[in-house]
């Protein structure tokens, strides 16, 4: 590179720099107008009530008005100096301006902040007594304030505003480094903004320890701290709509809050709270049922289908070297489908109760999530001796010092991650639940597995019932779908049999939750073939696992049978022929038996069989056992429906065939619905004999399981979901896949990914092979 390229580079980053300090400068702006406009508004009362108060009514005393409002007009001149200074440096804006003696002058008088913040609890205490004792100022201290940007009024309390002078000194030190960050080296403001931020520094250590006991405890009695124990984004249902909160366990109550932008940043509103020792989670018995609104799966399938396209379409953006503005607009719609789902995914339901009548609903996304919300806050319960009943200005207080308490800063899903991250491992996740130990008496026990996809977890597989023992062996395997997950959750239940001993929390029976754990799934540790034995510790029990990880690039192989004389791997018209039937004798034995007791089977299809017992029933119709059907009564419906899904997924080549295939792959994009209903039925009736008869045998089943959708909570689009890869998906030679094993299969080569873009564009359930159900 040559030097006159390297100058023309430096001199390229200095403009960006000093560029972006006009940006931060118009930031400081921005939020010292609304700072002004909130001084403003605490001035506005003042002069009236100091003129009443040398009258023979006065509304408060000259002590009462001067503590209230102690250094307030000054606050409000020194800051207007300062905005009157920076407004026109920055209008006349040229990279020569200079504004570091407006910030050293700022800085050198933070003595007045000293002396607010030392009046600021006298002050907000007055205030408090006053508007309880005397109701015309109780009118007058709610204070209308104008937002200029919004063009609209609000109205806060007195106490309210109080507040942000000391939320103001906790930003200072942060806008002098951004500012600093900016500056060149050899700009004549850089010793002035060093001063300042020393100055700052200085005053900041100064009030350290008292600003931090606020932020990290409120005092609730005296003597006693209020702490912050958890935290989270969390779906409330409000008279049946879906409305996002972020809700605050703190060791005496439960605050439920809202987070709203505003100019300056982001403010919490309180919503509600219950005290510990007046919250419950068993509700009265004439507590109607709870109505939870659902949205479709193929909307949620839709939503997830722009989130990989944005996600896909950022990458490219960045490996492209485009500009941020472009990047920042993705990511904007991102953050907003992200936020959809979000709002829409969780269906499980967690009721509060007062035990002063009211009841508060949350939806919750799995089991874990809700276990261990009731299990912090049923356990701080028992260390809660007394009722804390909050009075509004406490409320104000304790609800604007959350945004400083937060743990949980952005709702859990991508768009918070940093960009070099696992997206997490596709493919299938091998699971052995060999046994459990450290029980200490004989119960009845299962266990479920949850994972994780688009930041949501759900259920995949379920144990047997193991009864009465401590030391529960289960041995049993299960093959789990992964898509885009990072972590394997496990819960262990006790499953009651005595309807008249069940819990009855959250408005129906359920099993007892007795322990609960997670591991990640980190594609380092699981890229090897072998089986990872690991053990999962939950409330004093121990279960033991072994997983092992098949990625995306092996487990779609199709792989053709060395076993002529078998089932499994052989093509279906051989397999016809052989047996003299129009469908394969297993396809007819499995929806059989699944009819018969498995069409209310919640997850049918969906929840992960026993990998052994699939393995025993794939070895009996391979071997024609004729005991095949007494050993198909006997074993848990979920291995016969994995059973079936494993037969078409072996299939040496797909139930719609490889030639056909790319036929298929082109009729489904075509915008003309006439044209791709003609399309879709001319090639259905294209396939072979065996192929359309095995299929139309199972479109009819499948048909009467969605009928009953209600009970099992499988839709068409939820069975198209399960069977579309499985019926569609070409022999490996015909199909492009990814060498990345962690990474999902391309947009363009993904069926299902494909097809859901179709149902979100179109609004029509197109998904693969239902398109011909439905019309």
């Amino acid at each position: 590179m040559s030097p006159y390229s390297k100058v023309s580079m430096n001199e390229c980053d200095l403009e960006k720099g000093l560029e972006m300090r006009k940006r931060v400068l118009s930031g400081i702006l921005a939020t010292e107008e609304s700072y002004l406009s909130h001084l403003e508004a605490l001035l506005l009362p003042m002069k009236p009530l100091k003129a009443a108060a040398t009258t023979s009514q006065p509304v408060l005393t000259v002590a009462q008005i001067e503590t209230i409002f102690f250094k307030v007009p000054e606050l409000f001149e020194i800051h207007k100096e300062f905005y009157d200074g920076l407004f026109p440096r920055i209008q006349q804006w040229s990279h020569h301006q200079r504004v570091g003696d407006l910030f050293q002058k700022l800085a050198s008088q933070l003595g007045v902040y000293r002396a607010f913040v030392d009046n600021y609890e006298l002050a907000v205490e007055t205030a408090e007594k006053c508007c309880q004792a005397n109701t015309q100022f109780a009118e007058i201290s709610e204070v209308r304030v104008h937002m200029k940007k919004t063009i609209r009024h609000v109205f806060i309390s007195v106490a309210a505003l109080l507040y942000k002078p000391v939320d103001r000194v906790t930003r200072s030190t942060l806008v002098l480094h951004d500012l600093l960050k900016h500056t060149p080296t050899s700009h004549p403001d850089l010793p002035l903004l060093q001063d300042a931020l020393r100055i700052s520094q200085n005053f900041l250590s100064s009030i350290n320890e008292e600003m931090t006991n606020r932020r990290q405890s409120m005092t609730v009695k005296k003597g006693e701290n209020r702490q912050l124990l958890k935290d989270s984004f969390i779906v409330e249902l409000v008279e049946g709509a879906r409305k996002l909160r972020h809700v605050f366990l703190f060791s005496d109550l439960l605050l439920c809050a809202k987070l709203k932008k505003q100019i300056g940043g982001q403010q919490y509103d309180s919503k509600w709270y219950i005290p510990l020792t007046e919250l419950t989670f068993q509700g009265p018995e004439e507590t109607e049922p709870l109505t939870i609104p659902q949205v479709p799966d193929e909307e949620l399938d839709a939503m997830k289908v722009k989130i990989s396209h944005l996600r896909s379409e950022i990458q490219r953006e960045k490996r492209a070297n485009k500009g941020s503005k472009v990047i920042d607009r993705l990511r904007k719609k991102l953050s907003e489908q992200e936020s959809l789902l979000l709002l829409t995914s969780p269906s499980l339901p967690l009721r509060l109760y007062n035990k002063n009548g009211k009841n508060y609903s949350f939806l919750t996304s799995s089991d874990f999530e809700r276990a261990e919300w009731k299990e912090i806050i049923k356990e701080q319960q028992n260390k809660c001796l007394k009722t804390s009943t909050l009075t509004s200005m406490e409320l104000q207080m304790l609800t604007s010092s959350c945004l400083k308490l937060q743990t949980v800063h952005h709702i859990p899903l991508s768009i918070n991650k940093e960009e070099d991250e696992s997206p997490g491992l596709h493919g299938f996740l091998n699971v052995i639940v060999h046994s459990a130990s450290g029980l200490k008496q004989s119960l009845n026990l299962y266990c479920t597995m949850e994972v994780d996809s688009f930041g949501f977890f759900s259920n995949k597989a379920k144990t047997r019932v193991y009864r009465y023992t401590t030391e529960p062996k289960w041995n049993e395997e299960f093959e789990i779908d992964l898509e885009g997950s990072q972590t394997l959750r496990l819960l262990c239940y006790e499953k009651c049999y005595n309807k008249t001993k069940q819990n009855k929390e959250d408005g129906e029976s359920t099993d007892r939750i007795m322990g609960k754990g997670q591991i990640p799934l980190d594609p380092q540790t699981l890229q090897g073939k072998d089986w990872q034995r690991t053990v999962i510790p939950m409330n004093g029990i121990e279960v033991k696992l072994s997983i092992k990880f098949t990625s995306r690039e092996f487990s779609l192989k199709r792989m053709p049978s060395r076993k002529p004389m078998g089932v499994f791997g052989v093509k279906i018209s051989t397999v016809t022929k052989r047996e003299r039937s129009k469908v394969p004798y297993i396809v007819r034995q499995c929806l059989e038996e699944i009819e018969r007791r498995g069409m209310e089977e919640v997850g049918i299809y969906r929840v992960s069989g026993v990998a052994t017992d699939i393995q025993a029933l794939k070895t009996a119709f391979d071997t024609n056992n004729k005991d095949v059907s007494v050993m198909m009564s006997e074993m848990d419906v979920n291995a016969i429906a994995g059973t079936l899904k494993l037969y078409f997924r072996e299939l040496p080549e797909p139930l719609f065939t490889d030639e056909l295939y790319p036929n298929f792959a082109g009729g489904i994009t075509l915008s003309d619905s006439v044209a791709k209903e003609s399309c879709m039925l001319n090639l259905l009736l294209s396939l072979p004999e065996p192929n359309l008869v095995t299929f139309l045998f199972l479109l009819d089943h499948l048909k009467r399981v969605a009928e009953k959708e209600s009970i099992n909570k499988m839709s068409l689009h939820n069975l198209a979901t399960v069977f579309g890869p499985t019926l569609l998906r070409p022999a490996e030679k015909d199909s492009k896949i990814p060498t990345n094993p962690t990474q999902p299969i391309s947009m363009g080569d993904s069926w299902s990914l494909e097809v859901m873009a179709q149902v979100s564009h179109k609004g029509l359930l197109l998904k693969l092979f239902l398109y011909y159900l439905l019309y």
